[in-house]
């Protein structure tokens, strides 16, 4: 699985102007894959992450450790101050190289470890690694200088793609289950909105599906679901394509499916009547 500089991946960062960015990073910045998107280490074997400059230019990318938190609608915020378990998660995860220069079509291996302090507790510790785009000296595109009572200003976004580290002590369990589940309507578009559980000492990750008896294929899927320690419930929409729109009524079974190395695993499955 990869992640690039998009709007719609929902991996996109921008960092240092609060600004909406509707195109993907220009040229001069340049366009980066990320593969995988989500590493979970248990402190043993360490991995690499495979970044790929697919852009026209040269580009440098710095690579930072950041603490973020889920919120019950699924959005990642900024930790305003560490706990305890933020402290030892941010030392215990090794990483370099942390500053890259790519040419185009070059990848680049970033190393990661996990280094257990002796005394640790089980139990499921996570950063986010920040893979930044180093803007250009010299843009090559001048950026709009914007006039604030008098003082003028340029904005230069800065583009990131962000990955979850996840490092796993112990045999860690957890259960989900799906309840509350209804059609909605988000900007327009249909979806099927649902409240997924979590109890247990790690966090879930996997794809909902909306099965429907006699079709073979999911009605509606979403991928990349995670549920992370710090919530017990988070709500989910999965987007329904308007030309299945009218399939996305009556009985239908919802699925909550994990994949592992084994094969994918249900995780919570449940029966609903969409009306």
């Amino acid at each position: 699985m990869f992640a690039r500089f998009s709007t719609h991946a929902g991996a996109l960062t921008l960092v240092g102007a609060s600004l909406s960015i509707a195109t993907p990073a220009s040229a001069g910045i340049g366009d980066l894959l990320v593969a995988p998107t989500r590493v979970v280490l248990d402190g043993r074997r360490g991995t690499e992450v495979i970044l790929n400059n697919i852009g026209d230019d040269v580009a440098t990318y710095r690579v930072t450790a950041e603490l973020r938190r889920m919120t019950a609608d699924g959005k990642l915020v900024d930790v305003p101050t560490p706990s305890d378990a933020d402290k030892i998660a941010q030392e215990m995860v090794l990483f370099a190289p942390r500053k890259v220069t790519l040419p185009p079509n070059q990848p680049q291996a970033i190393r990661l470890s996990a280094r257990v302090p002796q005394g640790v507790a089980d139990g499921e510790y996570r950063i986010h690694l920040l893979f930044r785009a180093i803007p250009p000296a010299q843009p090559q595109v001048a950026t709009p200088v914007q006039k604030v009572e008098g003082v003028s200003f340029r904005l230069t976004p800065i583009y990131g793609v962000t990955i979850p580290v996840i490092v796993r002590l112990g045999n860690l369990e957890a259960t989900a289950a799906i309840s509350n589940v209804h059609k909605a309507s988000v900007e327009g578009q249909p979806v099927i909105a649902m409240d997924i559980d979590r109890k247990g000492a790690r966090s879930t990750f996997g794809e909902v599906r909306v099965m429907k008896a006699g079709v073979s294929d999911p009605i509606a899927v979403v991928r990349g679901i995670a549920i992370y320690t710090e919530i017990n419930r988070r709500e989910v929409l999965v987007p329904v394509d308007p030309k299945l729109a009218a399939q996305a009524s009556g009985a239908v079974t919802v699925q909550y499916v994990e994949p592992t190395d084994s094969g994918p695993v249900m995780l919570a499955e449940t029966s609903a009547t969409l009306r």
